[in-house]
């Protein structure tokens, strides 16, 4: 299952989070160099993290371990691509209630194999969806590697370009649209043969 991690919930789900941020920190800092801000020399943070961020998390159900996760951040507010990248987006950047941007989208660094790697990211792929749904959000804003694109469009995803790739800090980078829909949920759930929902989420707070 994919947990939903945001201020209602985060002190009670302060472990879960700070093996989330540890994983975060394995990743983007010592493996891919990404400079970016790192607490205590073992948690990748950075502004973003803060009390608006919404996080889908998936764990393990014997032991909690983190096995990975995404960060949704409000476009309504302060954003990475509408405020660090708007040089991706040809035009507006998208914003709005019904828009949120993906972001940090992280496997733990201790699974197995790819198999592995790709069944959790299977799972947060169609927990976005099925949050999407429930809450009411019509579009992601997301920046990605080119490489990742064909990937991007193989598995299902309805996307959209928002503008051409840049090079940035020596990498491609484009900006992209998700379009929520039911449809996109269907072929997920065929393709990855999950019968039934993969997100707990708690609607009667």
């Amino acid at each position: 299952m994919v947990q939903v991690i945001d201020r209602r919930n985060r002190d009670q789900e302060r472990d879960t989070l700070l093996a989330m941020h540890a994983d975060r920190k394995t990743v983007f800092v010592d493996r891919l160099k990404w400079r970016v801000p790192v607490v205590d020399d073992r948690y990748e943070m950075d502004e973003f993290d803060d009390e608006h961020a919404i996080y889908l998390v998936a764990a393990d159900p014997a032991t909690g371990e983190h096995l990975g996760s995404v960060r949704l951040l409000p476009t309504t507010r302060r954003h990475l691509l509408g405020d660090v990248f708007p040089m991706l987006v040809e035009g507006e950047v998208p914003r709005g209630a019904d828009v949120m941007e993906i972001t940090r989208l992280c496997t733990s660094p201790r699974l197995a194999d790819w198999e592995t790697h790709n069944a959790v990211r299977e799972r947060l792929a169609t927990a976005l969806i099925e949050y999407g749904l429930t809450v009411g959000i019509t579009r992601y804003t997301m920046m990605t590697h080119t490489a990742y694109l064909s990937q991007l469009l193989a598995t299902g995803w309805d996307v959209e370009p928002l503008g051409l790739p840049k090079e940035i800090g020596g990498q491609m980078l484009g900006a992209l649209q998700v379009n929520v829909r039911p449809e996109t949920l269907r072929v997920f759930r065929s393709k990855f043969g999950l019968a039934e929902n993969v997100l707990r989420l708690d609607l009667s707070a």
